[in-house]
Parts: C-alpha cells; structure tokens; sequence
C-alpha cells in the first residue's frame, strides 16, 4: 500500500513448520476502510479570495477613491459626532448618549469591512486567512445587530420623550439608558458568536473564491463541503425574530408618537419641533432596516452576487458616512453645540 494513503492497514504474518521440516508462511492483510467518495483529495481551506466588486483594474482606482473618502466622511464625521456629545454639556441627556453609541458602532461598523477593501483595492489581489475572515465575520454581525437594536432603542427613547415627558427623567434615568446601551452591545456580540460558531465548524475543503468584498455569512456557506441548512435556518429564523420585533418596536414607537402629536398636541410649532427630532432618525432606520432585512431575510437565490454586494455596501459604508451629517443639518442643537465645540478649540482666546 502506497506511504501516501493517510490510513494504514494492520498485517499479520503466520509461519508453520509442516512434518517433513518444510517452512510455509503466510501473510494475512486485514481490510481497511476506504475513504468517502470523492474525499481522497480534499485539503482543508486555509485561506479565502475576496473576488470583489470588480477586476477591471481603471475602475479599481476610482471605487478606491470613492470608498476612501466615505470611509474618511465616517470615521471623522462620527469621531465629531461623539466628541462634541462629550465635551458639551447641555448634550449630556438620553438621546445624544444614544447619539454617541451610534456613532461609535458607525465607526467600528465601517472599519471592519472598507479598509481591508481598500487594500484590495491596491494590491489587485486579496486574501484572508480562515481565522481572520471569522473574525470579520463576527465583528461585522456584531456591530450591525448591535446598530438595529440601538435604533429600535432610540425610538422608544423619543416615544417616552414626545409622549410621556413629565416623567422622561424618571423612566429614562442614568441607570436605565446605561442598561439599554449594555444590553444592547451584549446581545449583538452573543447574537454574531452563534453565527461565528456554527460557521466554524463547517468543512471547507474546495473553492476558496468569495463572491463579496469581506466575509459574510452567505457567500461562506456557498462555499462549504458540508450541510449548511441549520446555518441557513438560523440565519433566516433568529435573524428574522430580532429583525422584526425591532422594526416592531420602532413602528409601534413612532406610531404613538405620530397619533399623539395629531390628537394632543395643538401647537403647530410645537408639532413641528417634535417632528423635526423624529426625521433624522426615522431616515436612518429606512436605509438601515430596508437593506438589512432584504440581505439576511430573502432567499439565498433570489438576487444576484452583484446585487447582495451593493446593497451591503448601502448599510455598511454609506449608511455610516452619511448618519452625522443626517443626524445634524436638521438639528439645531447639534449644530449650536458643534459650533461652539470648534470655536472653542479653534480660538479659546474668545472663551
């Protein structure tokens, strides 16, 4: 049997001596169990091939650009966003601390995925070990469920506050919006490490070319040896329980804050100024909601590789891009406070 089979087979060699002196060996080979069919040449993959949003190398250039500077609009536009929540005070309420978590999972959310594409970019050819692209996975699925969470827990942020504000300061108090916010990362990190766990132990043994910019769940399971359906119904089922009871929630928040700005309230200003706190949020939960729940809660066939990609690329680079210049050109507060915040680093001599 040839050194390179993997399995061995265990022998056995019985000699006898006959009555006329003569020596009779013989060799008994016990059976060994055949590999399954078609494993003989099947290697573990190691690595994986991002495939990205294209090969044509002009049009790399530019993309590299475009997603530079979005990636630059995020991370500094966030980086503001949560600066200015720290160092002003009369931002120190309930929904600029929200504010500030949103910004900095923006930040994390995008730096997971864009710069490793902007490598790509440049290099024209990308690789990732196995063990980091589940690390990509699992801080990608992390940050993006923890984001879905925290918007639903802002809505309701703005319910209690529209709805309810003689005890705004008693319900959403220091302790409670510390727990919501606790809460909220811890569930989005137990919620990606179930999808990073099951991913693991899958068998990949063959094609290692990803159809994506990054490691995500789907284009993974394509590519898999092994069964793929409890990944595939978890997916789709826990997925699909969070997705909706959030968008519940959030409906059914501004739902409330809507009936009770038409039948209560009956200042037309007073109506205007809740409406204009709501429009910038509910903005936000249109692009993120929308794309989110067609990635993940569709069928895995019903839309083409290019399609998926873009519409990850809408909730994971521009969504962050554009979230604190959405959050702020429509809110006085904001602005007042982000003036007075560069005014005061700029030119502390006026102070």
């Amino acid at each position: 049997m040839s050194d390179s089979n993997p399995m061995h087979c265990v022998g056995n060699r019985v000699c006898n001596i006959d009555g006329s002196g003569t020596l009779s060996c013989f060799h008994f080979l016990l059976l060994c169990p055949l590999p399954p069919a078609g494993m003989e040449n099947e290697t573990e993959v190691s690595e994986f091939i991002f495939l990205g949003l294209t090969n044509v190398r002009g049009l790399q250039c530019y993309l590299f650009a475009l997603f530079l500077l979005l990636y630059m609009a995020s991370v500094l536009g966030n980086g503001a966003v949560v600066a200015v929540v720290l160092a002003e005070p009369r931002l120190h309420t309930p929904m600029y601390f929200f504010l500030g978590n949103l910004s900095s999972l923006n930040i994390f959310y995008s730096t997971v995925t864009v710069p490793k594409m902007l490598a790509g970019f440049l290099s024209g050819h990308q690789t990732i070990s196995f063990t980091s692209c589940l690390a990509q996975l699992h801080f990608f699925h992390f940050l993006g469920s923890s984001e879905a969470m925290l918007l639903a827990v802002m809505a309701y942020d703005r319910y209690v506050a529209i709805c309810n504000p003689l005890r705004y300061t008693l319900v959403m108090s220091p302790q409670v919006c510390l727990l919501l916010a606790a809460a909220t990362w811890a569930t989005g990190f137990l919620y990606a490490l179930m999808h990073t766990v099951m991913t693991s132990q899958l068998h990949f043994c063959g094609p290692n070319r990803i159809h994506h910019f990054f490691c995500d769940i789907k284009p993974l399971l394509s590519l898999a040896c092994s069964s793929t359906r409890l990944n595939l119904s978890l997916l789709h089922i826990v997925t699909g329980i969070i997705g909706m009871s959030l968008f519940i929630i959030t409906l059914l928040s501004y739902l409330y804050i809507i009936s009770f700005l038409f039948l209560k309230v009956l200042s037309r200003e007073s109506r205007r100024k809740a409406f204009s706190t709501c429009t910038s949020h509910l903005t936000v939960i249109a692009l993120y909601y929308g794309t989110v729940m067609f990635a993940y809660m569709g069928p895995s066939s019903g839309s083409s590789k290019g399609e998926e990609m873009i519409i990850t690329l809408v909730y994971s680079v521009m969504t962050p891009a554009l979230n604190p210049f959405i959050y702020t050109l429509r809110n006085s507060e904001v602005k007042y406070a982000t003036r007075k915040f560069v005014t005061r680093k700029l030119f502390p001599e006026r102070n």
